[in-house]
């Protein structure tokens, strides 16, 4: 279910520069283990926010939200489920919202992000593990860093309670969601 994940390099981060989330060139993505024995893939389709990080002060101001309702897994009738009462509650909920507040490590390699993911109204310390992917300048002379973060969360602590026994055991929707967002960041 959520979050994300970005920031600049060193010598741009110390700048204070304003970063915006790309869109169209990132992906959040979850798994969560289906029947115990498989996982089920997902992402979400539209989410916007903005960046900013000091590394001489390790503040962060990452502000990122999700549409909920834009998830998919590729199956209609899960997807409803998943926007449903029994998990998101999209008509109550219709945004997960990441707001990162510190930094620890090394901005330019990796490094830890660390902040609050809000789902279905329930607010949760989190840390997103972040890969510094890059930077560069795209043909029309925007610049650009490119990220990839990681996370696990436990569903159960935000409220996403639905479930049914097997029969043999085990559980059909595991309570462990691994999180994966992969994002550009075009500076403001």
């Amino acid at each position: 279910m959520t979050t994300a994940t970005l920031s600049p390099t060193v010598s741009t981060a110390a700048t204070g520069q304003t970063w915006k989330i790309d869109p169209s060139h990132t992906q959040v993505g979850f798994a969560v283990k289906h029947l115990m024995i498989s996982n089920v893939k997902g992402r979400f389709r539209t989410l916007t926010g903005s960046v900013q990080l000091d590394p001489n002060d390790a503040s962060a101001d990452v502000d990122i939200s999700i549409d909920a309702a834009s998830l998919t897994t590729g199956d209609d009738k899960r997807d409803a489920h998943l926007r449903s009462a029994d998990f998101l509650h999209v008509e109550e909920h219709p945004a997960i919202q990441f707001n990162g507040r510190r930094i620890e490590g090394n901005v330019e390699s990796k490094f830890s992000l660390h902040g609050d993911l809000t789902i279905r109204g329930v607010k949760r310390p989190v840390t997103l593990h972040v890969v510094n992917e890059g930077r560069g300048t795209d043909p029309w002379g925007n610049e650009r860093v490119g990220y990839t973060a990681s996370t696990k969360i436990h569903r159960k602590d935000f409220g996403l309670e639905w479930n049914v026994a097997l029969e043999a055991g085990g559980v059909l929707v595991g309570d462990e969601v691994r999180i994966t967002i992969e994002t550009e960041l075009v500076k403001s």
